[in-house]
């Protein structure tokens, strides 16, 4: 199953490259929410050079997928990200009128001009 965040880039840490020939790079998004929460995602061997082009305070949506583990009774949850989209989400439309094709305008009180 695929999630995805938006946000913008807070850190984007440097490569760690391990003995086995294991590589990552990590990187924290601040997400746009009421309360904002840094979230931290691993890119791993190829996905990492997708980190080379991003900048600190830049505007992303990052697809990632969820992933556990046990090691040695415990737990792990890891967030492995797979494509980065520059800019975010495209803005919401414009929910104060649902059908673009009726031009009645809804945010206005009815009154008492109800047809019943």
């Amino acid at each position: 199953m695929s999630y995805e965040l938006s946000g913008s880039v807070k850190k984007v840490f440097e490569l760690q490259t391990f003995p086995s020939g294991f590589s990552k790079r990590e990187l924290v998004v601040t997400t746009d929410e009421r309360y904002p929460q840094d979230i931290k995602i691993d890119f791993l061997k190829e996905k990492a050079e997708m980190l080379d082009d991003l900048s600190e305070g830049e505007a992303v949506t990052v697809h990632f997928d969820i992933r556990g583990r046990e090691y040695n009774g415990r737990f792990f949850t890891d967030l492995s990200g797979w494509r980065i989209d520059k800019g975010g989400k495209a803005p919401a439309a414009d929910s104060s009128n649902p059908d673009p094709e009726d031009p009645t305008d809804y945010s206005e009180d009815p009154g008492d001009n109800i047809p019943f």
